[in-house]
This record gives structure tokens, C-alpha cells and sequence, in this order.
């Protein structure tokens, strides 16, 4: 009975020698995970659990996605505020740490699970000459991601027929047209994404097929005047000497 009180004390005093930080957020995160938007001001702090203790071996460190971040030196004891204003893109998926300098083990951490639509509902116009290829693209790029359709004159685009192939890597969604032809091809065409958050967004592109136009091949006629002048002028050159008998009065 002794040994077991004894030991339960061993335990409660260690624990109460181990020192951990923690990161309150505004607004606030789910566990470690901090949800927003794009645009918006996150604040985090980070705070010493236990004792607050001047010495340099509560100083704190913050860093993102594993480099450090600056801080000012009244900024770095006991508690720790970062702000980012405003949130971007590039800040889904950061990771901040937030460790005591003197203990790397001492740490917490959250994520920003950013969220954003897509870069569209706009219009282009498009112009491809006939028996040209052209290519549609769209901005798709989202958190959470989007499904993404193709229409035609406003009906889902059949993609068995008129030489259409489409691809999407998750950033850009595109819409090829080989050897496009007026008869076919000509029409309004949406790029038509839906996202969970966000709804129903899109761009429309007003693809105009023109008559083939016939280039004058410049660089290879300008060759050839060049070789007819020379050998004119080689020509002339060869035969002077007769020439000059041929106009020299008698």
C-alpha cells in the first residue's frame, strides 16, 4: 500500500515538472485544424501552459510549414500572437508550429483548411479558322474541389462526336477541338463547375469558326526572287564582253 502511494506521488510530481504550450485561434479551430476563407484575418496565439517563467527557456519559436517565422523579442516570451491578414490561397495546408526554443519536443501545431471558388463566370469570345484546332480552358482550382460539365448551345456537350476530348488535372479544365469545322463546332460553349460550398459557377466561351485564310508563303518567295535576280545577274555578267560588241556602233 506504501509502494502504491509512493509511486502515485513519483507520477503526480512528474507530471507537474512537464511543460506544455498551446495554440488558441480567432476564429476558433476544430482540434488542430482551423477552417476559413479567403480574405480573412486569422490571429494565433500561443501560450505556455504552466508557470509563466521570464527566463530564456520559455522563449517561444513559431514556424511555417517548417521555416521560421520572425518575431519580435517582446513577442517571444510566455505568449506568442501571430496575425495573418489576409488569408490567400497559398496559406491552405500551412502547418504553424508554435515550440519552446530551449525544448523542440514542447510544441503544438494547427492547419488552415482555406477555402475558395473557382477564378470564373466571365465570358470569352473565341476565334479559330476551319480545320483549325483551339482549345477551351477553365480556371478550376477550388477548396473544396468542384465537379466540372461541358455544355454546348446549352445542352450537356456530347463528347462521343465532333472530334472533343477533355481533361482536368484539378487546376485547369480543358475542352480540345481538332480540325474544327463551322457546321459542327460554331455555337456557345460553358464550362460549367459545381461546388459543394459555393454552388454553380462557369464561363462561356463564343467560338466563332472562320473561313480558312491562305498565307502567301513570304520566306520561301523571297528565296526564290533572290535566286532568279542572281542568276540574271551572273548571267549578264557572263556575257558582257557580247553584249557590248552588240551595242558598240559599227
Amino acid at each position: 500500500m506504501k509502494v502504491s502511494v509512493s509511486v502515485s506521488l513519483f507520477l503526480l510530481c512528474l507530471v507537474s515538472q512537464v511543460k506544455a504550450v498551446t495554440i488558441e485561434s480567432c476564429p476558433l479551430a476544430t482540434g488542430n485544424l482551423l477552417r476559413t476563407e479567403i480574405e480573412k484575418t486569422l490571429t494565433l496565439t500561443c501560450i505556455i501552459d504552466e508557470g509563466i517563467d521570464p527566463s530564456n527557456q520559455n522563449e517561444l519559436q513559431w514556424f511555417r510549414n517548417g521555416v521560421q517565422v520572425n518575431l519580435a523579442e517582446e513577442n517571444r516570451r510566455s505568449q506568442s500572437s501571430l496575425c495573418i491578414q489576409p488569408v490567400t490561397k497559398e496559406d491552405n495546408g500551412a502547418v504553424f508550429i508554435c515550440q519552446l526554443k530551449a525544448d523542440a519536443s514542447v510544441n503544438s501545431s494547427i492547419e488552415f483548411d482555406v477555402q475558395y471558388p473557382p477564378d470564373l463566370n466571365d465570358t470569352k469570345e473565341v476565334f479559330v479558322e476551319e480545320t483549325s484546332d483551339v482549345v477551351l480552358s477553365c480556371d478550376v482550382h477550388a477548396n473544396p474541389p468542384v465537379t466540372v460539365a461541358w455544355k454546348k448551345d446549352g445542352e450537356v456537350l456530347d463528347l462521343t462526336s465532333g472530334s472533343y476530348k477533355t481533361t482536368n488535372n484539378g487546376i485547369n479544365a480543358r475542352l480540345s477541338i481538332t480540325k474544327a469545322k463551322r457546321n459542327v463546332h460554331q455555337g456557345t460553349y460553358t464550362c460549367e463547375v459545381n461546388s459543394s460550398l459555393y454552388g454553380i459557377m462557369g464561363r462561356t466561351f463564343t467560338v466563332m469558326v472562320q473561313d480558312k485564310v491562305l498565307r502567301f508563303p513570304v520566306g520561301p518567295t523571297i528565296a526564290g526572287v533572290v535566286v532568279v535576280v542572281c542568276t540574271i545577274v551572273f548571267a549578264l555578267i557572263s556575257r558582257r564582253n557580247t553584249i557590248i560588241k552588240c551595242i558598240k556602233p559599227n
